[in-house]
């Protein structure tokens, strides 16, 4: 009986595999080479005809894994590219929009950012940045929505491997000494007195040690900054108060420009001419459906417009007036009811390539021949990125930290902590660390460690390695 059943089955399983290769297509004649062309070809421009939407020079880069999106941590900056990131993108806070900041990641492995407004920190780790990594900041003025995520950046940055380098915050000064970037710091310096004192039993080696470069904010067209090839100059914005400015970051014959807040000013013109990626933001004229949306009177919204503000047919004209590649607009909400509107007054006397700086996320790659925008997919729950390390000199340094609990801690209330074998279970009681393991710097030779932490937090510079013997490749 089992012998007559394997017997069927073996029947079946043949009749059956019969029936695929029966089912099979059958090889056909290919089809002439003319008609393969047509089809490839077919709906594509190929040099006979232009689409509407597109202009020159903007399109994807071939090492882009995605068109339409970018993901964090899968694609390098290649050594001759600039990419620029949306980390905060709204004057107002909220959920999908954190307060405006922008981050400029150049092939020399050097990155810069331009204002640091309340919450934008969540999308720098969203983004796959560790917070080591930021060493310059560009503060355009001291509206708390360009520089509110500033102390968590210092402190949090120092305590998740920032020992090595100093944090540099440059900014204009004030019409008087406490209205300028040097006094803010200060200050900030003193509202974080018991932060950086608890936090002084963690390593800290320069991390402490912020750095101010304060300019003059009447020094138009000053160098703020000037190395490794990269060159940031500034000017004034009139945006009610002395003391905000504008950047324009030069590198590899390509430039960025973001204006900060302010009204439409001829200087903007003069110091972002030609300039590849122009940044400003913008309001549309819809400030009485806007008062019912962020539930203020009209008239604040009129008067804060007109003395801080530039307007989108404001954005558009300077915007042709600048000729840039590709023309951007930030610091603005994001919201349905207004987009259409801004493009519609921007599209008034700016008819080149055009793209909201917003929502939060949205990024842009540029080399000198090409530009193009897409949108970043920031996970809500990432992971955190290693702390990032140069190890050309071989080795990882973990500075001492200044103190420890008992300098800094009445022994009191640690005396009132309860006794860990009450709340660990059975069988189970951690070797607690309770002191700092050893008594000077931790000197690790680059060979003893483990190999996860060597490959994840000498990513960045393995890559700038890279990119630069790339670029010397290339005589540059």
């Amino acid at each position: 009986m089992k012998k007559n059943i394997r017997v069927v089955a073996t029947l079946l399983l043949m009749f059956s595999a019969a029936q695929v290769f029966a089912d099979a297509p059958p090889v056909q004649k290919p089809s002439s080479k003319a008609d393969i062309q047509a089809a490839l070809s077919g709906g594509v421009p190929m040099g006979r005809w232009k689409e509407g939407l597109l202009f020159e020079g903007v399109k994807p880069m071939p090492w882009l894994k995605s068109a339409a999106n970018w993901f964090p941590r899968t694609e390098d900056v290649q050594p001759e590219e600039m990419r620029v990131t949306f980390m905060g993108t709204s004057p107002s806070i909220r959920p999908g929009q954190m307060n405006t900041s922008i981050y400029v990641e150049l092939g020399n492995g050097d990155n810069f950012v331009f204002d640091m407004g309340e919450g934008s920190v969540a999308n720098y780790v969203a983004a796959g940045v560790a917070l080591n990594q930021i060493s310059d900041v560009f503060i355009t003025h001291l509206h708390v929505d360009h520089f509110g995520s500033l102390p968590y950046l210092w402190m949090f940055g120092t305590w998740a491997g920032g020992w090595h380098d100093r944090l540099t915050v440059h900014g204009p000064s004030g019409r008087t000494p406490e209205y300028g970037v040097k006094a803010m710091v200060d200050g900030m310096r003193k509202m974080l007195g018991w932060h950086i004192d608890a936090f002084s039993v963690f390593p800290v080696g320069k991390g402490w040690d912020i750095q101010v470069n304060e300019f003059d904010f009447r020094d138009n067209g000053g160098i703020v900054y000037e190395k490794n090839g990269v060159k940031v100059t500034h000017w004034q914005r009139s945006h009610a108060k002395d003391g905000a400015s504008a950047y324009r970051l030069d590198w590899n014959d390509m430039c960025f420009v973001w204006t900060g807040d302010g009204r439409p000013s001829k200087l903007d013109v003069k110091y972002a001419k030609g300039c590849d990626l122009y940044v400003t933001e913008m309001q549309p004229e819809l400030l009485e459906i806007s008062s019912g949306v962020q539930g203020v009177p009209p008239f604040l919204g009129r008067y804060t417009v007109d003395t801080h503000h530039t307007p989108a047919y404001a954005a558009g004209y300077v915007a042709n007036e600048i000729q840039p590649r590709m023309f951007m607009t930030t610091h603005m909400g994001f919201d349905p009811y207004q987009n259409e509107e801004a493009v519609a007054e921007i599209r008034y006397h700016w008819k080149g390539p055009f793209h909201f700086g917003a929502p939060d996320g949205i990024v842009v790659n540029m080399t000198k021949d090409l530009v193009w925008v897409r949108e970043g997919i920031l996970p809500d729950f990432p992971n955190n990125r290693s702390p990032q390390f140069d190890f050309s000199n071989g080795q990882l340094i973990v500075p001492l930290p200044p103190t420890d609990r008992t300098k800094i801690q009445e022994p009191f209330v640690r005396e009132q902590q309860i006794d860990p074998k009450k709340y660990y279970p059975e069988g189970y009681h951690p070797v607690l660390l309770e002191e700092w393991p050893v008594k000077s710097d931790l000197v690790v030779p680059l060979d003893m460690l483990p190999e996860n932490l060597k490959v994840n937090m000498g990513a960045e510079w393995r890559l700038r390695e890279k990119n630069k013997k790339a670029m010397e490749k290339k005589g540059k």
